[in-house]
């Protein structure tokens, strides 16, 4: 089973407001860079489409190290969705869990790989992490282009 390490983060422009996300993706000597945005959303729904959108980009079942500055995403992901799940998502307080959406696609892809989630420190001088930073912003600066090709 192929090794895939990847690094994902999620940006926004005020909260909500215009976001990105990116990530790298890693395996043997290959290296692979992808981002995107929205013109309305928040910075933990850009996070988590970081993530899904790095595991859509395998074509086959991969042992995978997903690397994240979301606490938000990792936890997510490793702790809390299956009670979730439990509670048909609804929080532990009774109210419907944010991002729903996300992260029943988010659960979906991470059932097809073996995956390992790691926290890492955003922001900290983390060469990967500063990379999948750098993406999401590209993801931002893609939505603001577009959004000002269409006013004009």
């Amino acid at each position: 089973m192929k090794v895939v390490e990847i690094y994902t983060d999620g940006a926004c422009k005020g909260n909500p407001g215009i976001g990105g996300w990116g990530a790298l993706l890693r395996y043997g000597g290959h290296e692979r860079e992808i981002f995107g945005g929205e013109k309305l959303t928040t910075n933990n729904r850009m996070e988590l489409l970081a993530a899904i959108r790095a595991l859509e980009a395998l074509k086959q079942p991969c042992k995978v190290q997903l690397h994240t500055d979301s606490r938000y995403v990792q936890k997510g992901i490793s702790e809390w969705i299956e009670a979730w799940k439990i509670r048909n998502w609804y929080t532990a307080g009774k109210k419907p869990v944010k991002n729903e959406d996300l992260w029943k696609l988010l659960d979906q892809l991470a059932q097809q790989h073996d995956i390992e989630w790691f926290w890492v420190r955003g922001h900290s001088g983390h060469d990967d992490n500063e990379r999948a930073d750098q993406l999401a912003n590209r993801g931002i600066e893609l939505v603001a282009v577009e959004d000002t090709a269409a006013s004009r």
